[in-house]
């Protein structure tokens, strides 16, 4: 395997990777904050602090609106760099990333996990740990396939 693609991630599709992939990094802290308001708003019910309580209750209903609206805003505002013109050259051992302002390497045997779904290939190291994503819509369906089978094995 060896090729070069040339794309421009819009804002919309790097946003859609970044809460992908952080959704699978975040999912036990976005499971576990509700579970522990709703405890704490039962215990202050029991306690008679029925304001605490209710408050809790709330807060743990409105946090997964919260959380996805906080990381679709911070990647839109930190990840506005990678709108750019971007040249990806692809070997059997990894691939580089070129733009005008950066150039970055990054070989296969660094990732551990790779999902692979409709719109993206997600990069993570370790189990949860989001590194980063190739969008599918850069390659013909033949470059595709040589990722998948090259990624397939993550």
């Amino acid at each position: 395997m060896d090729f070069t693609v040339e794309y421009e991630p819009t804002p919309d599709e790097v946003v859609r990777a970044v809460q992908q992939g952080a959704k699978q990094q975040l999912t036990p802290i976005a499971q576990l904050l509700p579970a522990i308001l709703v405890v704490g708003g039962v215990i202050c019910v029991l306690a008679d602090s029925r304001g605490a309580g209710y408050g809790m209750f709330v807060a743990a209903v409105i946090t997964p609106f919260v959380l996805t609206w906080s990381l679709r805003r911070t990647a839109r505002r930190q990840f506005a760099y990678l709108c750019v013109p971007t040249t990806l050259h692809f070997t059997a051992d990894g691939y580089e990333v070129r733009t005008a302002q950066q150039t970055m390497s990054l070989r296969w045997s660094f990732l551990d996990r790779v999902v692979t779904g409709e719109e993206f290939w997600l990069f993570f190291k370790g189990k949860k740990q989001f590194t980063g994503f190739l969008p599918r819509r850069a390659f013909t369906p033949e470059q595709q396939a040589a990722l998948d089978a090259v990624l397939g094995a993550k």
